[in-house]
């Protein structure tokens, strides 16, 4: 008598148990993606996809003798044993010291090819940028800084893809994606705030200086096609850079989350104001005033989103009025008790819209680390002798704030290819 099912002796009609997982397969060497083979089978099915009596082996073989044991990332798993807060997103499982220097070395290349097309640009339209944006009312001149700024979002992308070979997500916030809920939120925060006092004291710098308000000129329409559609976009790529890669470079090399964000945030403000060529110290020590406000914004939500709304508000709002008001009434720079006045005028919007956010982040909800799943020996998912299946999908390692990657765990028939 033989058993049905065209199984071997004593396996019953089921056919032959299937084969133990093993967990995924190692990883190639720097760069390369995971060696992860068509066909490799899902978890066993313990009567559920993720529990049961039936203990959950180690997720790499061993490394052999004198050799470090890494686990591995299966495609759509967080890459974070324990969650991380933003500042310190770089620090994956496979954080080196050299990633993020070696992604800093990768802009510079890339930036300095953008910048011989600019060059180009320039010698056949005569439109030279300025990044000091002191010309801010030439439609021509403020399109060519805008687009010659912007190009920095796809560069830090790169730099995230290829020294990192992490997702580009991980530059924007927390969750591995931009949170567009959280954009109009801060949005009409920061024009209730730093708008409002970005206006009074461009108002009282014309009334100061006593220059005559011509109002807008021909060119007003196309200068507001192109704040609107450019200026944005500008902002963020400073964000990307400033708040997003140097300051989480910076904060990953210190590896301590509060010290991290405190020494990144005076280090990258300093850099963001001089890059501005401020032509005085009263200048300078606005920009770098914002810097450190923009930081702040980024260390209280998580994410990009805030910085970029305060950001892009200030300069749209600046834009938009010089262009109304007309060229003279752009220019007009009050110095002495005056120009210090709305100095301090401007940074009291920014305190503002930094406490408002630090008030409404219980309302708000903006989540604050990231996801992870902790595949390390000895952890939930790397003790072989741990007894029992990985805790999913009850008690996950993630922080409430925080939800599990999509797509991850696993379930029976999900193989990873």
């Amino acid at each position: 008598m033989t058993t049905g099912g065209g199984g071997g002796a004593g396996w019953g009609r089921s056919g032959p148990p299937p084969e133990p997982y093993r967990g995924p397969p190692p990883t190639g060497r720097y760069g390369a993606p995971p060696r992860v083979p068509v066909g490799v089978p899902a978890p066993p099915p313990y009567g559920s996809p993720w529990a049961g009596p039936a203990p959950f082996p180690s997720p790499t073989p061993g490394p052999g003798p004198g050799k470090r044991s890494r686990p591995v990332t299966p495609p759509g798993a967080p890459p974070y044993d324990t969650p991380q807060p933003y500042a310190l997103l770089m620090r994956a499982r496979d954080w080196a010291w050299w990633r993020p220097l070696l992604g800093l070395l990768l802009f510079a290349v890339l930036y300095g090819v953008a910048a011989l097309v600019l060059v180009i640009v320039v010698l056949v339209t005569g439109v030279v940028p300025d990044l000091a944006m002191l010309d801010l009312t030439d439609v021509a001149v403020l399109l060519v800084t805008n687009l010659s700024l912007i190009v920095a979002i796809p560069i830090v992308w790169v730099c995230w893809l290829v020294p990192h070979g992490l997702p580009i997500g991980w530059s924007s916030s927390v969750l591995g994606r931009l949170r567009w809920r959280l954009v109009l939120p801060w949005t009409w925060r920061a024009l209730a705030t730093l708008g409002v006092a970005v206006v009074a004291s461009l108002l009282i710098a014309v009334a100061a200086t006593g220059v005559d308000v011509t109002g807008p000129g021909a060119s007003f329409p196309w200068m507001l096609l192109v704040v609107l559609t450019t200026t944005p976009l500008q902002a963020a790529a400073e964000e990307y850079l400033f708040r997003g890669y140097l300051s989480q470079t910076i904060a990953a090399w210190i590896g301590r989350p509060r010290a991290g964000a405190v020494v990144a945030a005076v280090v990258s403000a300093a850099l963001f104001s001089a890059a501005h060529g401020p032509p005085d110290f009263q200048t300078f020590l606005y920009r770098f005033a914002i810097g450190l406000a923009l930081s702040a914004a980024v260390w209280l939500t998580g994410g990009l989103e805030a910085s970029i709304a305060l950001h892009a508000v200030n300069n749209v709002v600046i834009f938009l009025l010089a262009g109304a008001l007309g060229d003279r009434a752009a220019a007009a720079e009050p110095g002495g008790v005056v120009g210090w006045g709305t100095s301090l005028l401007g940074m009291v919007g920014m305190a503002a819209f930094v406490a408002w956010v630090a008030a409404a982040r219980s309302r708000v909800r903006p989540e604050l680390l990231s996801p992870a799943v902790d595949l390390r020996p000895g952890g939930p998912f790397g003790n072989p002798a741990a007894g029992a299946a990985p805790p999913f999908p009850s008690s996950a390692p993630f922080p409430s704030s925080a939800p599990p990657a999509s797509g991850w765990p696993p379930g029976p028939g999900n193989a990873w290819v």
